[in-house]
């Protein structure tokens, strides 16, 4: 989230957080829509359910699929303004939290849906950060659009409904120089918006400090609209209980989307 560890605003989101938990690691071990319609799945309901668009050129489009310029005019552009947070491109490549893996495998839905680390892999996608510039340790918001084909959207979805109940009693996140024990999946709401989507899934995650004294929080919002899904990921390094993904933050990306959907 941000323009990445070694940008202007360094240490945001997913970067600023594996940044703190290097440090803690090494004192604490020595070391260390665009889409034509799918299957409904996932169902909307109300409780529970350089930067990475180079991606979304990789592969060509293909019929229900968006294309990455689709989705790029679709996201929100850098610089832009919702309420008092900002949103910004990655600088380097994306949250770091993109390549971390979970134990049990089963489990790596609720973790990144990205394809380096998860099936099915996108046709296409763009990532952004929203974040208040003047916060560095405030709340940031991971926001990432893909598009899928041969029903993608649909089976990621499933995948992420039984990540969250297979998961619920907890987990662990294998992160880059620690591992996280996640010991709590919890449907969280979501946003009213919902209804119009072909699905949605929203989870609040309790998860232990590399210390193993403090428990942190953060929020996961996935929505699916045909063959696109828009995930919010919200985090914040203290241990506030943010109470959820801004909605305002979600409300103002899924009003783009359904703008420039084709």
């Amino acid at each position: 989230m941000g323009t990445g560890m070694y940008g202007a605003r360094n240490l945001r989101g997913r970067w600023r957080r594996v940044a703190v938990i290097g440090i803690a690691a090494t004192m604490a071990l020595g070391v260390s829509a665009c889409g034509g319609d799918e299957d409904n799945a996932g169902g909307a309901a109300g409780p529970a359910g350089s930067d990475k668009d180079s991606k979304a050129s990789a592969k060509p489009s293909a019929p229900g699929a968006a294309d990455g310029a689709r989705l790029k005019a679709a996201s929100f552009t850098d610089g832009e303004k919702v309420g008092r947070y900002t949103a910004s491109e990655y600088v380097v490549g994306g949250p770091l939290g993109d390549g971390y893996t979970a134990a049990p495998a089963g489990c790596q839905p609720l973790v990144s849906l990205a394809g380096e680390v998860g099936d099915p892999d996108p046709a296409a996608q763009v990532q952004r950060q929203v974040d208040v510039p003047d916060e560095m340790l405030g709340l940031t918001v991971d926001v990432t659009l893909r598009s899928y084909v041969n029903g993608g959207a649909a089976t990621v979805m499933k995948a992420l409904d039984k990540a969250g109940r297979d998961c619920a009693g907890g987990f662990t996140e294998q992160r880059v120089v620690a591992a996280a024990k996640y010991l709590k999946v919890e449907p969280a709401e979501a946003p009213a918006f919902a209804a119009e989507a072909d699905g949605a899934k929203a989870y609040r995650f309790t998860i232990l400090d590399v210390k193993g004294k403090e428990k942190l929080y953060e929020y996961l919002t996935v929505v699916r609209s045909g063959s696109t899904t828009l995930a919010f990921r919200a985090e914040i390094i203290s241990t506030k209980d943010i109470g959820g993904v801004p909605s305002e933050v979600m409300a103002a990306q899924w009003a783009k989307f359904r703008a420039t959907k084709g």
